[in-house]
């Protein structure tokens, strides 16, 4: 009889303990979805106070105040994002400058694709420019929408610009109190195992972050030489615009080689230098999953393909392209805990990218 209780116990207890999951993984999904606003500015300074963290704990330990290294290192990468951010403006101004020339090719291109549909498929140039002129039409309701979703997202924008640094700074400066708070949520023989975990984490973080940097340099460098000897104006501009867009995993490589192919395709009025851009950004990619990232990250973060698809899914659907790049560094960075946390030895195993033997 006692078997039998302790039987039903379990029972009741497994049951109580996936239904708490179960309730955990919604609530948890509709607090994310419906505070977006909140989270997506306040995930981005976590993220930035990670990777200051360890250069404003440096020159805390060189004799700077707390809040003077804090505001060196906010400095520092605000230069940083604002130097690239006019390099790509001066590259897009080329760009631009070069237009009119483009936009002639473009219409001769347009030109040649009414010829060859009237030839093909028989559609005469009247159709094709009622059918054009119906597209038009519809388009600019779309239009006026865009631009006004465009402009409310930009003044969002501003101000989520605005609030990131000052979440980022204060995190940094509470961030022994933040620690402590997370910690004493754990029972007491694991709240210093928790502030040990959540350091490593940082650092480990940090280190990945660093990696990742030297990566994109030389995958955007790749880029640009493959480009410039295809001689596909603006090689440089389109090299690390694709470089930069493969942050976003799997999608971004793809929406970064579409400028380029375009422009090799009008450039020279021929399908093989498109496919030769294609052929550019595949030796480029297959270089940097096999030799570069490798080589770059040492202390990498192995993360299965499968977990990394549902992490970006999952992303864009709570918080669209924010989302895309935010889970993915949070996959990683829940991954090192669970691969320093026995009890999360499950999530550890399901997102890591080593093969068990059964």
């Amino acid at each position: 009889m006692s078997h039998y209780f302790k039987r039903v116990n379990d029972g009741i207890k497994t049951h109580n303990k996936q239904l708490f999951i179960l309730q955990f993984v919604v609530y948890g999904s509709l607090v994310l979805y419906f505070g977006r606003d909140l989270f997506i500015p306040v995930s981005y300074a976590v993220l930035i106070s990670f990777i200051l963290f360890p250069f404003c704990r440096w020159l805390e330990r060189k004799g700077l105040s707390k809040g003077m290294a804090i505001f060196i290192g906010l400095l520092l990468l605000l230069l940083l994002i604002v130097s690239i951010a006019l390099l790509m403006a001066y590259q897009l101004s080329l760009f631009i400058k070069e237009w009119p020339a483009i936009q002639v090719k473009l219409q001769a291109l347009i030109t040649e694709l009414s010829i060859f549909t009237v030839q093909k498929y028989a559609i005469t140039k009247e159709q094709q420019d009622i059918w054009i002129h119906e597209i038009s039409n519809g388009s600019i309701g779309y239009i006026f929408t865009f631009l006004k979703n465009t402009l409310s997202a930009s003044v969002r924008s501003s101000i989520v610009f605005i609030l990131i640094p000052v979440y980022a700074a204060l995190f940094l400066y509470y961030r022994n109190l933040l620690i402590q708070a997370i910690a004493y949520i754990f029972p007491g023989e694991r709240k210093e195992e928790t502030k040990r975990i959540l350091y490593l984490s940082v650092d480990a973080y940090y280190n990945f972050i660093k990696g990742m940097a030297i990566v994109y340099l030389i995958v955007g460098l790749l880029n640009s030489l493959g480009l410039l000897m295809l001689g596909v104006p603006h090689a440089f501009f389109f090299g690390f615009i694709t470089s930069i867009l493969t942050f976003i995993p799997y999608v971004g490589i793809i929406i970064g080689s579409l400028l380029p192919i375009g422009m090799a395709w009008i450039t020279f009025n021929s399908i093989w230098y498109p496919l030769g851009v294609v052929l550019v950004f595949v030796i480029v990619q297959y270089l940097e999953a096999n030799v570069i990232f490798p080589l770059a990250v040492s202390n990498r973060l192995s993360i299965n393909p499968l977990a990394t698809i549902l992490a970006i899914t999952l992303g864009g659907i709570f918080w669209g392209v924010s989302g895309m790049i935010l889970f993915v560094p949070f996959l990683a960075i829940l991954k090192l805990i669970a691969d320093r946390h026995p009890s999360m030895r499950l999530l550890s195993l399901l997102a890591s990218n080593e093969t068990i033997n059964p």
